[in-house]
């Protein structure tokens, strides 16, 4: 008995030896198992599930009724709505968790989106140029990945559409051009069940001066359809637009110091506070956004002060009037 008692022993060493070599050799060859204790990874834009955080790509979209509809909104992280002169809008859109192949119509930036950027510390911006007078202040002080359509390649022009709102860009070769592009991290968003409360609502909207916005709850989809100028809001390649939450968020609205057409364009405040209206689950809550500094994210809190969470999936957010 003592000598079957003495081979189990060694037999059960061996067993726990070999386990670990196996280990440290899988570790080694970089494919060490996943603890099963392990947290899912998720993006900290949508809240949703990711292998890996990705490089952050803005690109400026345009938002006429020539531009629609757009081409690769539905696989942006988030959304930003913004005035510009005329009283019209334009699409800031930001992608880290999937790319798609093809992103437009893209056009100029403002001073304003630069303030928007920097809480994503360097991104890469795709835009199509800018007034005389701000691109050289682009190129010297703002801290992104200038993809500028004079300076990068992947632009080129669908035919099939009108000048200017026909400039559309390949993502992949937009991405190759930028290495050292900030990948995602927290910018304030938090995600989870609903809070307390909230009120039912089947829809909301927002204007500017020319231009209007719609959001309609859909329970088969779970998202909400956006509608633009009262029309349905689709893409070439994904359908109706329809994100998870959508955050009318109400701020100063001034004039920026560059001018567009001999004109100061809106210039749309993203560093300070104020209300805003979170939609979500086809609820409302009233809510309060704050970011005190340009270099950090947006908090949104509950009126009881609670921390606003949003559904996981795409996040629209539509700077609007105070």
């Amino acid at each position: 008995m003592r000598l079957i008692s003495h081979r189990a022993v060694i037999t059960v060493a061996a067993v726990i030896v070999l386990a670990g070599f196996a280990s440290a050799l899988l570790a080694a060859c970089g494919h060490a198992p996943a603890p099963s204790h392990a947290r899912q990874l998720r993006s900290p834009f949508t809240g949703e599930p990711v292998r890996s955080l990705g490089r952050v790509l803005a690109v400026k979209i345009d938002n006429i009724g020539y531009a629609r509809p757009q081409t690769g909104l539905t696989h942006a992280d988030i959304v930003y709505v913004l005035p510009v002169e005329g009283g019209l809008s334009r699409l800031l859109a930001i992608f880290s968790s999937d790319y798609p192949r093809v992103i437009g119509p893209v056009r100029s930036a403002r001073e304003d989106d630069l303030e928007l950027l920097r809480q994503f510390g360097r991104p890469a911006f795709a835009y199509s140029g800018a007034t005389a007078t701000l691109l050289p202040y682009i190129h010297r002080t703002a801290r992104i990945v200038d993809l500028f359509d004079g300076i990068a390649t992947g632009y080129f022009r669908d035919n099939s559409r009108i000048a200017p709102y026909n400039l559309y860009a390949h993502t992949r070769q937009l991405l190759r051009q930028a290495p050292r592009a900030s990948t995602a991290h927290g910018i304030g968003f938090r995600f989870g069940p609903p809070p307390p409360g909230g009120r039912a609502a089947p829809s909301a909207s927002v204007s500017y001066p020319a231009a209007s916005f719609g959001f309609t709850w859909s329970a088969a989809k779970g998202r909400w359809r956006v509608s633009m100028d009262g029309k349905p809001a689709t893409t070439t390649d994904g359908g109706r637009l329809s994100p998870a939450t959508v955050v009318i968020q109400h701020t100063t609205v001034r004039t920026s110091r560059f001018l567009e057409y001999g004109k100061p364009p809106p210039y749309a405040e993203s560093v300070g506070s104020g209300p805003a209206l979170v939609l979500r689950d086809g609820k409302a809550w009233t809510a309060h956004w704050s970011r005190p500094d340009a270099n950090g994210g947006t908090t949104f809190t509950t009126t009881s002060g609670r921390p606003m969470t949003f559904a996981p999936g795409q996040v629209w957010i539509v700077l609007a009037y105070r």
